[in-house]
């Protein structure tokens, strides 16, 4: 019998990722160091370790069966892949935020035509297009919250967790768009031919989070 590929994510998901596999007994190797791919002791799976960005493009073309990535990169990706269980950690929330001097959060109307800085393009576009306010969506790839501070952006669109950051730069949530979550992810084919397998280990995932 074939083993089952699953997408592993490097960074802050990946250590929470290896220990619930290995509470449902795909135990993961040790520190990966840069490893791409690699096996499970086991053997019962094959373990690719991607950018989290890439998880999605990866289970969508079969290249792996199933996969585990964050919520808020579903919200960005154009990939087609099935959403099967919620795993209940990485959480954080996407929020519009500003300085606490503007006085959004308090009820001061946003300007004429807003400036908006995200790395959530998509989700920023939606939330203000659905609001009918004007806005200029300034894409950025390094910490947004610097772009109210110098006067690039009006408000930002990020992903929040503690607030701390936010905090320190005297910033405020003005409006919390979506909560995020580490989700277990299939290839729908896959998932037809090897039904038996994927879906008693989403019954395991599902069990497991829920205890």
């Amino acid at each position: 019998m074939s083993s089952l590929t699953i997408a592993l994510p490097k960074g802050s998901l990946y250590d929470e990722s290896s220990a619930l596999l290995g509470a449902i007994g795909i135990e993961i190797p040790g520190d990966p160091g840069r490893r791409l791919t690699m096996k499970s002791n086991d053997g019962s799976a094959e373990l690719l370790l991607l950018r989290p960005t890439d998880v999605p493009a990866y289970v969508e073309f079969g290249a792996a069966d199933c996969g585990i990535v964050g919520k808020d990169t579903l919200w960005e990706s154009e990939r087609s892949v099935s959403e099967a269980v919620d795993l209940r950690f990485g959480a954080c929330r996407l929020v519009v935020a500003a300085r606490r001097s503007d006085g959004y959060h308090e009820g001061a109307r946003y300007p004429t035509f807003l400036r908006v800085a995200t790395k959530f393009k998509r989700m920023a576009t939606q939330y203000f297009s659905e609001r009918d306010i004007p806005c200029e969506i300034i894409a950025l790839h390094g910490s947004v919250e610097l772009a109210p501070i110098v006067g690039l952006a009006d408000v930002i669109v990020d992903l929040v967790a503690t607030g701390s950051t936010l905090r320190e730069h005297d910033m405020v949530v003005v409006d919390e768009i979506a909560a995020s979550s580490a989700r277990f992810v299939l290839n729908p084919v896959a998932y037809r031919s090897k039904y038996a397998r994927l879906s008693a280990l989403c019954e395991r995932l599902q069990r497991m989070v829920a205890s």
